[in-house]
């Protein structure tokens, strides 16, 4: 009983993470909302966009400073730790035909912290494989500063928090947002990774203090714009490329599980607010299911609850 009571105080404060982000969110329109392309690519067209990208890498300079390089290496979990253990869970009841609300919810006895810290990894994973697809096109050097984010707003990057935000292209800003989810979680002093020697408290004694619930926080909204910008200007090709279930079948369960603990700020996630509630109804719909029909069950946390409102207060800044 005190282990859940512990995990599920370290659940608040992963809530209640009021350190501001380094990037911003610019809004520009208080009306507008993103709307997926619902037509892809047709089939010459994509085969023309094929050989134009092989001309282009054939006599693009080998020092060229695109931010897009198209390499990515998944993060792993070193077998017989406690972030394998608990990423072991979520694979057992996907892969045994369990539901996505299943698979999200914390397992009894098991800290919430870490439960966070390795979701946080995998989506980061998902995200990272999807942009890979479109990360060596061309056409990302199309974009202008300020261009291809959500209608109604724009994500501005700083590289520390004594610098400016400035305004980047869409292509540019999840580059370096996976840039920097990347470093983060290299850093074992961040994210440890345990020897597999059986103590986890060294991980947990990590992941249970407030910085790093911070960061996670700062993680989570990051990401989630991250699918935001590939909702609003490449889902069109993601769905020539045949690739928009999985994009969907990602983006849900990433969405269920920032549900359930609370990690986005409502004013976060109004620029996909399109995409969102349908995706938050089926998670409401199959919660009250499974757990029966008390307020908890059916309802959102309320804005009124003062961890979901410090929250949204510092998101975006």
């Amino acid at each position: 009983a005190a282990s859940i009571q512990q995990a599920t105080s370290h659940c608040q404060a992963v809530k209640q993470s009021t350190s501001p982000p380094v990037h911003q969110s610019t809004r520009r329109s208080n009306k507008t909302l993103p709307v997926p392309r619902e037509k892809g690519i047709p089939f010459v067209a994509s085969v023309l966009v094929l050989l134009l990208e092989v001309l282009y890498y054939s006599i693009m300079p080998r020092n060229s400073t695109a931010p897009h390089n198209g390499t990515f290496q998944p993060l792993q979990h070193r077998s017989g730790t406690l972030r394998e253990r608990l990423h072991s869970y979520t694979k057992r009841t996907l892969g045994a035909g369990g539901s996505i609300n299943e698979a999200v919810q914390l397992p009894a006895g098991e800290s919430c912290a870490a439960w966070v810290a390795v979701h946080a990894i995998d989506f980061y994973n998902d995200v990272s494989t999807i942009w890979a697809v479109m990360s060596t096109d061309p056409y990302l050097n199309s974009f202008r500063p300020g261009e291809g984010f959500p209608s109604g707003v724009e994500y501005r990057w700083s590289d520390h928090s004594q610098a400016p935000a400035v305004s980047v292209s869409a292509p540019v800003y999840i580059e370096k947002v996976l840039a920097w989810i990347a470093t983060q979680m290299n850093d074992e002093t961040k994210f440890p990774n345990d020897n597999g020697d059986g103590d986890e408290q060294v991980a947990l004694r990590v992941f249970q203090t407030p910085q790093f619930a911070a960061l996670c926080g700062q993680i989570f909204r990051r990401l989630f714009r991250v699918y935001g910008i590939i909702y609003s200007s490449f889902f069109g090709t993601l769905e020539a490329l045949e690739m928009a279930p999985h994009l969907n079948s990602c983006f849900k369960h990433f969405m269920y599980f920032c549900t359930e603990f609370g990690l986005l700020p409502e004013r976060e996630v109004e620029p996909l607010e399109v995409l969102v509630r349908p995706i938050r109804k089926q998670y409401y719909t199959a919660k009250q299911t499974t757990a029966g029909s008390g307020p908890a069950a059916s309802a959102p946390p309320q804005q009124g609850n003062p961890a979901v409102s410090t929250a949204t207060a510092t998101a975006g800044k």
